[in-house]
């Protein structure tokens, strides 16, 4: 059995040439490096450049050899200067603007293929599709035991007459129908009767399969707890109204999660179940609704401050912002134990971004960086680091290959260790580079969810004011 799918690509075209041909993910697993192969030989790449220049990056040994054996190959074009080919056939044609590329992927059950085969159905399958008109690369991923599946990258120009891919429904079939054909030629399963309007994007499938949450996990979750909570459809609305969903009911119900710009029809992202018929049929099963869940006890605390408090320096900036945000996600303080579920639902989204929020709340919090200057500072004094420590790596690649060193085992040793430690320290420097990037984007992305927050809990309690006084009006006139 395989999945597949296939979706536009915007910005960057190495980008993803990089991710999909990336040997971490594309490297046999039975397969070991031997005793010759140094470090250079088998880290993952730096960059696109460095991966093109590299031939021992794209070069397949045989398993009996003890080599690494990668599964990338390339239809119309070389794996190892995909990039470049793409781009020239782009610039012959004059079409360098909107879509850059098409990624398609194909997953196969576990246990079903080996890699080889996997491999093989991928380049089978791309060869009857575009071989005759695109480029495409195909790539193997095995970075998972369970999670066989191949990688597509098609270019959107034809290098017969330059005529630009586009994607339609029929495609979609033709991609499934070809993959179902290969793969009860190599005797793997195939989904007879597929159920249209289920596809999901590979993200979240992704997601899904490494059970990490996704949005639209929460959405479901919350559907599933106003259902429970619920015994007739009017109330099944107003429950959703009071989680902050707007709903629209015609022929399926779709919702908006508060925080989001665009509704999510339930039945075509989560099955029959959903649909207002199914969600009538889960209402009436029940014999009572469930009750919400309670607020947590929390004991009262006392502290003995030292020191005077006026004269204490208050955080500021990006730190306060991080250390606020990170207690309206119930982070701090650590022993406040909170009910997530009634989080607003923009701050339980971040809640899967988690580890990265907090990495980058640690950057701050250890170089006291609290303004877009200082930050912009370090990024470059980072930056300037990783320039040295790239000059003097490539020194010892240029020692490692004379004849001194080779011909002494001391001494190669030594280069190798070399080597390996200033990879660790240029790694190390890139996340931090890539974390200050990323401060600069998530800071104003927290100030838009506080705001939007604020402006929900305060309609909220209006609302429920205006609710209140309606009651004791409707009690008064009794």
């Amino acid at each position: 059995m395989a999945v597949t799918s296939i979706w536009r690509i915007h910005g960057w075209l190495g980008k993803v040439v990089v991710y999909v041909e990336n040997p971490d993910k594309t490297t046999n697993p039975k397969c070991y490096e031997n005793g010759d192969m140094t470090e250079r030989d088998c880290q993952g790449l730096d960059d696109v450049i460095a991966y093109a220049v590299s031939s021992h990056k794209t070069q397949q040994v045989n398993e009996e050899l003890g080599a690494l054996e990668r599964f990338v190959s390339g239809i119309n074009c070389n794996p190892s200067t995909a990039r470049e080919e793409m781009i020239a056939i782009k610039k012959r044609f004059g079409k360098e603007d909107g879509t850059i590329a098409y990624h398609g992927y194909q997953s196969f059950a576990p246990g079903e293929a080996t890699p080889e085969i996997a491999h093989k159905i991928g380049v089978e399958l791309a060869q009857r599709l575009w071989g005759d008109r695109y480029q495409v690369v195909v790539a193997t991923h095995l970075d998972k035991a369970n999670h066989l599946h191949n990688h597509f990258v098609l270019n959107t120009v034809s290098f017969v007459d330059g005529i630009k891919y586009h994607r339609t429904t029929k495609d979609y079939h033709d991609l499934q129908a070809a993959s179902d054909a290969l793969c009860r030629e190599y005797g793997l399963s195939v989904i007879e009767n597929p159920q249209p309007g289920k596809g999901k994007h590979y993200g979240e499938w992704r997601a899904e399969q490494e059970q990490r949450p996704t949005w639209r996990g929460i959405v479901r979750s919350d559907i599933d707890e106003v259902i429970r909570q619920s015994m007739t459809e009017r109330q099944f609305f107003e429950n959703l109204h009071c989680k902050g969903y707007e709903v629209k009911v015609g022929r399926n119900i779709s919702v908006r999660p508060p925080g989001k710009e665009r509704f999510v029809r339930l039945a075509r992202n989560f099955g029959e179940a959903y649909t207002l018929e199914g969600i009538r049929r889960r209402i009436l099963e029940q014999s009572r609704a469930a009750r919400p869940m309670p607020e947590p006890a929390t004991k009262r605390k006392h502290y003995r401050l030292s020191g005077n408090w006026q004269a204490c320096k208050k955080v500021t900036g990006f730190r306060a912002l991080y250390f606020h945000y990170c207690y309206l996600l119930g982070i701090f303080p650590k022993g406040k134990q909170q009910n997530r579920k009634r989080l607003h639902f923009l701050l339980r989204e971040d809640l899967i971004k988690l580890d990265a929020i907090t990495q980058e709340a640690r950057l701050l919090a250890e170089h006291r960086i609290d303004t877009a200057e200082q930050l912009s500072s370090y990024q470059s004094e980072l930056e300037n680091q990783i320039v040295d420590v790239t000059s003097q790596r490539k020194q010892l690649y240029l020692k490692q290959r004379t004849v001194a060193v080779k011909s002494d085992e001391v001494a190669s040793a030594e280069v190798s260790t070399a080597i390996s430690t200033l990879s660790k320290e240029l790694s190390q420097l890139r996340r931090e580079v890539k974390l200050c990037s990323d401060i600069a984007i998530r800071s104003g992305v927290m100030l838009e969810h506080i705001q939007i927050v604020r402006e929900d809990e305060n309609l909220q309690r209006k609302e429920k004011t205006e609710h209140d006084q309606f009651r004791r009006c409707g009690r008064a006139n009794r």
